[in-house]
């Protein structure tokens, strides 16, 4: 993304070259396999919770008492002793009674009902993670009473000061509405550099933008970039135009920082990937990168008391939102750039900046 002055009022600003794939480093996404539409490797961003109740079933017999029944005792006969005995009695027969034993009841097996089981929730898509994420749901953002840097970067610390200003500021200004998503925040690295720099999402140039990096969760600054428009016209209008690009680029470049943290990035380089075309594939970058511009003046606005952005600093980032020029076709057109800065700065709330939902006129 580029930026240059109003015709005829300021002296001309460098052209820009195209800004690289987010994520991948400069040029595209990785190579598909052959064959067809490259199958994405899905990440996984959601957990399914299965929830089970235990069974137990309670068995066993109780225990009752068996009496033992025994036969009578055989009897015994007393005989009196006599001379001549008429009779011998006979032996009578033992009187034998069975035993009868009860029978041993067993207690029934109580079973009780099984508990329904609760189906696990399905994993979003990767279009439910850009299109419908918590993110939209958070809430306005609230003023951090940002204030900008009194250092200015017409040197390299001039410039850093103002970086690690604003990585303060938005590390105070976002982690209330991320942690609203359902998403653990995390602050970004911030580095910046000069002449070339070796990144996991491959190597950068200073001839080139600033640039974010989801591997490492780095945010890289331009330090050539910065000073080279702060310092090319000391003109009034000119300095202020360079500190308003300053802001505007760290606070989108940010902007990604947020997508990595609750999978909108993710989830949009896994659609771009499948993309059945280059011109899906285009505007699939589209909408991540109006998205980060839309979050970049959300900020601005819930601090532009403080920072403050009147008079001069007003105009000035007024005209630079919407004088972009996307030579590469994946930011967004002038007019699409500035509607969505807009509505991030009226509306001050991730939900108006909902790019994936847009037709597709409103991302080209």
């Amino acid at each position: 993304m580029s930026y240059q002055p109003p015709p005829g009022q300021y002296p001309p600003y460098p052209q820009q070259p195209p800004s690289p794939q987010y994520g991948w480093g400069p040029g595209a996404l990785p190579p598909k396999k052959k064959g067809g539409a490259g199958k994405a490797l899905l990440i996984i961003l959601g957990l399914a919770v299965l929830g089970t109740a235990g069974i137990a079933a309670l068995s066993g017999a109780l225990k009752h008492h068996d009496p033992s029944y025994t036969g009578t005792p055989y009897p015994t006969t007393t005989y009196s002793p006599s001379v001549e005995p008429t009779e011998v009695p006979s032996a009578q027969p033992p009187s034998v009674r069975p035993t009868v034993a009860k029978p041993t009841l067993a207690k029934p097996t109580v079973t009780r009902p099984t508990a329904p089981r609760v189906k696990p929730k399905p994993e979003p898509s990767d279009l439910d993670i850009v299109a419908r994420n918590k993110l939209y749901k958070a809430g306005t953002m609230g003023s951090v009473n940002c204030k900008e840097s009194k250092a200015r970067q017409s040197t390299v610390a001039g410039a850093r000061a103002n970086y690690a200003n604003l990585a303060r500021c938005l590390n105070r200004a976002w982690p209330a509405l991320v942690v609203q998503a359902g998403a653990e925040f995390r602050p970004p690295t911030v580095l910046s550099f000069s002449g070339t720099v070796y990144s996991p999402c491959g190597t950068m140039y200073d001839t080139g933008p600033p640039f974010y990096c989801p591997s490492n969760q780095t945010i890289y600054m331009n330090l050539s970039q910065d000073l080279g428009y702060y310092n090319q016209d000391r003109s009034v209008y000119n300095r202020v135009w360079a500190r308003m690009w300053m802001l505007h680029q760290f606070a989108h470049e940010y902007g990604h920082h947020v997508q990595t943290l609750t999978g909108i990035f993710q989830a949009n380089v896994n659609l771009r990937y499948e993309a059945p075309n280059q011109a899906l594939e285009l505007q699939g970058s589209r909408r991540l990168e109006l998205q980060a511009s839309c979050f970049s003046d959300i900020f601005i606005s819930a601090n532009k008391r403080s920072y403050p952005l009147t008079g001069e600093s007003l105009r000035q980032w007024r005209w630079l939102i919407g004088d972009t020029i996307d030579r590469a076709h994946d930011h967004g057109s002038t007019a699409n750039h500035k509607y969505w800065a807009l509505k991030g700065y009226n509306g001050r709330k991730p939900a108006v900046c909902n790019t994936f939902t847009a037709s597709g006129a409103k991302v080209s």
